[in-house]
């Protein structure tokens, strides 16, 4: 069996907008990522840069959005960029 072709994007991008939550200005950007890592949040605005991966292991929280958590590092309301990111079927990513 021929093993599935993995994606992730060709070049960078970078959003800028408005927290719907918080309504702090933030900033993403999406990075290509090497095969076989996954979808990967790097929290830059935190001291020790942390990774949390997009994994159902790491969901602390679903109450009107999906929360990620890693030792002391969260990103809230990610369900919209995996969706988009999953449509995309793209596997392997740095957000």
């Amino acid at each position: 069996m021929t093993p599935k072709l993995q994606k992730t994007i060709q070049n960078s991008v970078s959003i800028s907008g408005v927290g719907i939550h918080t309504g702090v200005s933030t900033n993403m950007t999406l990075v290509p990522a090497e095969a076989n890592t996954g979808i990967r949040f790097i929290r830059t605005d935190l001291e020790e840069n942390p990774v949390i991966k997009a994994d159902i292991d790491n969901v602390f929280s679903t109450d009107r959005s999906t929360g990620l958590k890693k030792e002391n590092a969260e990103i809230n309301t990610v369900e919209h960029i995996l969706a988009a990111v999953v449509g995309a079927e793209i596997d392997n990513l740095i957000i």
